[in-house]
Order: C-alpha cells, then sequence, then structure tokens
C-alpha cells in the first residue's frame, strides 16, 4: 500500500467513527461555520491548530504558514483575515508561533536559501535587526532562538494590527482581541507571550483616521 492511500484509508475509518459516536454530525457540521477563534500558525506538521487546543473542527479558522508570518504584502493571509474577521465575525485572533521552529533558524543564519524563500525570512531578519540590542545579549544560541520565536509572534501581532482591517473592526465592533501565543514542541504547552486589546492605540503613524 502507497503511504498516500493509507491516508485515504484512515480518513474512512475516522469518518465512520464520528458518525458511529453521533449520526447528525457531518450535517451539523455543513449547515454552519461559527468559529470563534482565526488561527494564524506556523505550517509545521507538529503544530496542528485543532489537536494542539483540544477542539472540534468548526472552532477554529486557520490560517498557516512558514513562521506564522503576517506580511503586508501577503494576500492570501490578508484575504483570510478579511474574511475571518468581516464575515465570520471572530472575537479573537491568534498569533501561534513554536520554539524549535525551522524557519526562525534558518533566518538567524546567513544561508542562501534560494530567491523564494530568501524573500520570505527576510521578514524574520526584520524582527532581529528591530531586536537586535535584546537578541545579541542572550547568553547562548538556543535563548536567543527561543527569544526571537517570541519576539516573532510579538511582531507578526503587530503587524496585524496595523491593518485596515483589524482597526475597521476595532472601530466598529469592538473586536478582536489579538493574541500571541508560542507552543512547546518539548512540553505541548502554550505560552502566552503578547496581547492586545480591541482598541488599543499604536503609532499613530499606522492608525487610520477615516474608517
Amino acid at each position: 500500500m502507497k503511504t498516500y492511500e493509507r491516508l485515504l484509508l484512515e480518513n474512512k475509518a475516522w469518518a465512520k467513527g464520528k458518525v458511529d459516536g453521533d449520526p447528525e454530525y457531518f450535517h451539523r457540521l455543513s449547515q454552519l461555520q461559527t468559529p470563534e477563534f482565526l488561527w494564524i500558525g506556523c505550517s509545521d506538521s507538529r503544530v496542528p491548530a485543532n489537536e494542539i487546543t483540544n477542539t472540534q473542527p468548526g472552532e477554529i479558522f486557520v490560517h498557516r504558514n512558514v513562521a506564522n508570518m503576517v506580511v503586508h504584502t501577503d494576500v492570501n493571509l490578508l484575504s483570510v483575515l478579511d474574511f475571518a474577521v468581516s464575515h465570520l465575525k471572530v472575537k479573537h485572533v491568534i498569533v501561534c508561533g513554536h520554539y524549535g521552529c525551522g524557519g526562525i533558524k534558518a533566518a538567524m543564519t546567513n544561508h542562501d536559501y534560494k530567491q523564494v524563500l530568501n524573500m520570505w525570512l527576510r521578514n524574520i531578519k526584520d524582527v532581529y535587526r528591530l531586536h537586535r540590542t535584546e537578541l545579541d545579549a542572550c547568553p547562548d544560541e538556543e535563548s536567543k532562538f527561543d527569544r526571537l520565536v517570541e519576539l516573532n509572534v510579538k511582531e507578526q501581532v503587530m503587524h496585524l494590527v496595523k491593518t485596515s482591517i483589524i482597526q475597521r473592526a476595532w472601530k466598529n465592533e469592538q473586536r478582536p482581541d489579538i493574541h500571541g501565543w508560542v507552543y512547546g514542541l518539548k512540553d505541548g504547552i502554550i505560552n502566552p507571550v503578547f496581547e492586545m486589546k480591541a482598541g488599543t492605540h499604536i503609532d499613530p503613524l499606522y492608525e487610520y483616521d477615516d474608517l
């Protein structure tokens, strides 16, 4: 049996188990999507949003990319954000990074990862540049690595609140709150590292005055 065929068999077994336990499960799920959370996480296969939060399908709207980045030219991310905030009316947006992130580690090097990855990783290098003094004062590479993971999450939260999508929802509906979390691969525990409540003021340079 090919490996991908095993996935299809496992899918059938999973679906049967759900129906056996609750015959109306898929019918209910197909009728409505009302998640309270938008999750912006890393594409790393070890960090599945539903599993590490013990939530069910339909509870979390998910976007994932390398190193959980919020890049202002990323139409994919922005379309997900707009749909989740403006149409699904989520109450919370979570940016969740993880310790041991390969994207963060790659950005800490001077290695050439070729054109596309280089462009993506440069956004993380910008985070390093902003916090160079603190990071260079870390006692060892492991603590520097972990701290950059945390600071990257904080900066991505800041990037979110600079968008008109978030600011418009804050002004008109006083939601969503924005959370920055980091997941630990070694212990499975999520560490909240940063939070911005709806309506928080930021540098006026980034605040829209005509929403």
